[in-house]
């Protein structure tokens, strides 16, 4: 009943101002309006015009002064991420340059050619200079970014078998990861989701007769020894998902019905990355208003919030229902002798199998 109300009032006052309006254009009628500009308008929208530039390039400055340094780019830990990053900072140094250059003659040239009485447009039914110019240029930058891209898209994905990655499966499913080691031999057994059993705790549908999938080891915690080639392998139980780790500067779409795979080597562990100057910072910064945070919960009786540690992220990317936000699992890069304490503890598929 409240919002029925609410839905009338609001409409008895468009219709009030909707009336208003009439009225004051009929208190005008008698007015000249010509509706067409006048030198003094033009004027006044020519120095708009370079007002609205000024705005522009004070905003930019602003902005790069203020967030203009970039962290994303200086925390890649991966041996490809220098690479992206390097790819990331020329496309946007050419587009800041492009953007530039083009606002200021757009500007410009509306504010030195604005209407004035006497002044006639001089026209061009066309100019071969300035269209090989216009087109040939974006040709060549565009065509080498692209190369450039392709290259680097090329020696990312070109993961060499003879380095003998460690094989490890990310499996997406609404709205968790799951991640699946090949075991000893280094190899995945097959699965199929036709094959998953929840009453057996086949939760991946591996093939129990294959016997590669006997000794492969299911965990919720992704582990990485640091310095080793990694493959990964990716399937999806329900809908498209996107594997997403912004710090080794890797994605891959996780597709139902077949496997997709990306490769990279951690080079930096969650310890030492826990110790750089921009982690450190954006640890402090977040720990400050959770304990500001705390204070308020504290005062009406609930649980403070807990200090926040950083831990690299394996995130979604793809918006795959209600709780996309919260499909996230941590990565731990560690030392290879941590890395082998770490896989004995855990148990392979053959000894978690409910008979």
């Amino acid at each position: 009943m409240t919002a029925l109300l609410t839905i009338i009032v609001l409409v008895f006052i468009l219709i009030a101002i909707w009336q208003m309006v009439k009225i004051f254009d009929l208190a005008h009628a008698k007015n000249e309006n010509t509706q067409v500009a006048t030198d003094k308008d033009n004027t006044m929208n020519g120095y708009l015009m370079m007002g609205f530039l000024a705005f522009i390039y004070v905003i930019t400055i602003i902005s790069f002064a203020k967030w203009g340094d970039l962290p994303l780019l200086s925390n890649s830990a991966s041996e490809h991420g220098p690479t992206i990053d390097n790819l990331m900072i020329v496309s946007l140094v050419i587009i800041f340059f492009v953007q530039t250059v083009t606002q200021f003659l757009l500007h410009y040239f509306a504010f030195k050619y604005k209407g004035e009485k006497g002044k006639k447009a001089l026209f061009f039914a066309d100019n071969n200079k300035l269209e090989a110019i216009w087109t040939i240029i974006p040709v060549i930058v565009l065509a080498g970014l692209i190369i450039y891209g392709l290259n680097t898209w090329i020696n990312i994905m070109g993961v060499d078998e003879s380095d003998d990655p460690l094989i490890v499966e990310l499996y997406a499913q609404q709205f968790n990861w799951k991640a699946r080691y090949g075991g000893n031999d280094n190899t995945l057994g097959k699965a199929n989701v036709r094959l998953i059993d929840i009453d057996k705790a086949n939760i991946l549908g591996l093939d129990e007769a294959d016997p590669n999938a006997q000794d492969d080891i299911i965990t919720t915690e992704l582990h990485l020894p640091v310095g080793k080639p990694v493959l990964f392998k990716m399937r999806s139980q329900d809908v498209l998902h996107s594997a997403y780790m912004p710090h080794f500067r890797a994605q891959m779409n996780c597709v139902p019905g077949m496997i997709t795979q990306f490769g990279f080597t951690p080079t930096i562990t969650t310890a030492d990355m826990r110790k750089t100057p921009e982690i450190v910072d954006k640890v402090n910064n977040i720990n400050k208003i959770r304990s500001e945070k705390s204070k308020e919960l504290t005062a009406k009786g609930s649980d403070a919030l807990e200090p926040y540690e950083f831990d690299y992220l394996l995130l979604c990317n793809k918006i795959c229902g209600k709780s996309h936000y919260n499909m996230q699992m941590k990565i731990v890069v560690e030392t290879q002798e941590e890395y082998d304490a770490w896989i004995k503890e855990q148990k392979d598929f053959k000894n978690s199998l409910i008979n």
